[in-house]
């Protein structure tokens, strides 16, 4: 875990100021891994851990990974390495013109299919839930959660997540991070400008 921390602070992948986060929620860390991503390597040192604990998941039994998914923008390139460390086929599911999330671009789930899904940054399970929502449309079943920095300490799990914080959740980095909501947020009350550094769209 400390070797990943530090791969994401030379990345300048950590940041620090007042942030929108995915969830809506508001925070005073943000971890932009698409700057870990854009170096292959690093990002492979990141999630060979990742990999090495789903690796011994399947091998004991615990678990069954055909192929890994991720959510787009941020799980696409996460999706790929795991994919390639542990020598299993990977794709990505993205919204279509509604926002809703879906299976595109020719890829197949065959029914019974066991999936990893692979994230950036897990912090509410709600990119994740709507992912798992389009692969069990199409018959294939959740085995796992991945990703490279798991945030959830102290943050409710989105109620459309339910189902997915009870399966295991392998990651490089786990680390509480404070975060509020937006009535709450002191950030705020301090009057410091608000960022939105995610890619997901908002609807106030």
């Amino acid at each position: 875990m400390t070797d990943t921390l530090n791969i994401l602070k030379e990345c300048g992948a950590l940041l620090e100021g007042h942030f929108l986060l995915s969830s809506g929620r508001h925070s005073d860390r943000y971890f932009q891994c698409a700057r870990l991503l854009q170096y292959p390597e690093k990002a492979a040192a990141a999630l060979a851990p990742v990999a090495d604990a789903v690796r011994a998941g399947m091998s004991d039994g615990a678990i069954k990974v055909d192929a890994v998914a991720g959510p787009a923008v941020g799980g696409i390139l996460v999706a790929y390495e795991l994919g390639r460390q542990l020598g299993l086929p990977s794709f990505f599911t993205e919204r279509d013109d509604s926002g809703v999330m879906t299976l595109r671009r020719g890829f197949e789930v065959s029914a019974g299919m066991n999936i990893l899904i692979a994230e950036d940054v897990v912090t509410t399970l709600k990119s994740s839930a709507e992912c798992a929502a389009a692969l069990r449309e199409r018959g294939g079943f959740v085995s796992a959660i991945a990703c490279v920095v798991d945030r959830r300490t102290g943050i409710p799990v989105n109620p459309a997540a339910a189902l997915l914080s009870e399966l295991p959740l392998f990651s490089a980095v786990k680390i509480a991070v404070s975060d509020w909501v937006a009535a709450d947020c002191p950030l705020c009350k301090q009057g410091l400008p608000l960022v939105k550094p995610g890619s997901r769209r908002f609807i106030t």
